[in-house]
């Protein structure tokens, strides 16, 4: 994963998005979805074999749409890694480390913390704003985004590629992540010339898509 999406995180990317839609409150894991506690136990304690850790990080990703929802004994379980690797960021780093869903859903979840930032910032919703009146639904859009362009608009995004991974609909968040980082390269000019201090936004976007696509891809082979 390139530094330049990583820096520009908060801490906090396992977040409350509930909110943004009345259907998430009634979804849940599918059955079968766990995570194994002997593996947390001996990661927490540094026992594991690589193949080991590679198994827990899968079903770490595999869990991770669902964060908000999840029993509190896998809450537990969720903070106990989270705790280990210092934090949210070093989470994703963790599971970038391993290749297929585990990558894939580290720089997903990385660009969602991108959009998060970037939602409440007034030139880069001015910027879309004015996209959009020219172009209301940008390539790869459409049915994605109200018709409103305000502070929820990139956390409403954000929530749609969470929802598609829940869905394990991996593809499709896939696309929608790489159109949105399409569209926000597109008006990152425009945002700069109003905020100068989100000039590298269109960078941000440029090395965002590559890393996702990168990780897609891998996950495919």
């Amino acid at each position: 994963m390139r530094e330049k999406p990583l820096s520009k995180i908060g801490d906090e990317l396992l977040r409350l998005r509930h909110g943004l839609s009345h259907t998430s409150e009634h979804r849940s894991p599918p059955a079968g979805f766990g995570v194994d506690r002997s593996l947390v136990s001996g990661f927490v304690a540094g026992e594991l074999s690589q193949q080991e850790e590679a198994e827990l990080a899968r079903q770490t990703a595999m869990l991770m749409p669902f964060h908000w929802s999840q029993p509190n004994s896998y809450a537990s379980i969720m903070s106990q890694i989270t705790d280990h690797l210092g934090g949210q960021r070093g989470l994703v780093t963790w599971l970038d480390r391993f290749p297929g869903l585990p990558r894939l859903v580290a720089r997903l979840y990385v660009l969602m913390g991108i959009l998060d930032r970037y939602s409440e910032n007034a030139a880069v919703v001015t910027a879309l704003r004015e996209l959009r009146e020219r172009t209301p639904y940008p390539a790869g859009l459409k049915g994605y985004l109200v018709p409103e362009t305000d502070d929820d608009t990139l956390a409403g995004i954000a929530f749609r590629i969470e929802e598609l991974l829940g869905d394990e609909e991996k593809d499709r968040a896939v696309d929608l992540a790489l159109a949105t980082t399409a569209c926000l390269r597109q008006i990152a000019p425009r945002a700069e010339e109003m905020d100068p201090e989100v000039g590298d936004l269109g960078e941000v976007m440029d090395h965002s898509r590559q890393d996702i696509q990168d990780a897609a891809a891998e996950a495919r082979t």
